[in-house]
């Protein structure tokens, strides 16, 4: 999934992921995003989920958000956008980590909260705001099931 809707492009300068005042936010309008999301979720049978997000604030905002479980950070989930990362190895690493989390014993279901650049470079879609990507093994490929878009209320 994709963050909730954060107004603007990428972060400011001087950029510290412990100290939120440095990044992009969520904003009023992408918490409500992430409360609905969870919401739909719930309703959809997803009650309780293991829940990992990129160390990004309106990452974890979301994650919190949707209201699923405890968070926990996923060094591959972080943003790799204007170069802050390793494009290649995130993708790569984060490919294997889901293909052995659905390839292992059935387990509560999981939600993973992004960035557009990353789930791009996984799965070759664009992502909005709230955007939830469906994900399964067919054929030992990766593929996409479906997808849900939370709407901004």
């Amino acid at each position: 999934m994709r963050h909730a809707l954060a107004p603007g492009i990428g972060d400011p300068e001087g950029l510290d992921l412990r100290d939120c005042a440095t990044q992009r936010n969520l904003s009023q309008a992408g918490r409500r995003q992430a409360r609905e999301a969870g919401a739909t979720l719930k309703s959809l049978g997803i009650v309780d989920a293991e829940v990992f997000s990129s160390a990004w604030c309106r990452c974890i905002d979301t994650a919190t958000g949707l209201e699923l479980g405890p968070v926990t950070v996923l060094d591959s989930l972080n943003s790799f956008f204007r170069n802050q990362g390793d494009s290649a190895a995130q993708t790569h690493d984060l490919g294997r980590w889901i293909e052995a989390r659905l390839s292992g014993p059935a387990s509560k279901p999981a939600v993973l909260v992004t960035h557009q650049v990353n789930i791009s470079g996984l799965i070759g879609r664009y992502a909005a705001s709230g955007e939830a990507f469906i994900l399964g093994i067919d054929e030992d490929e990766l593929r996409v099931l479906d997808s849900l878009q939370f709407m901004t209320p």
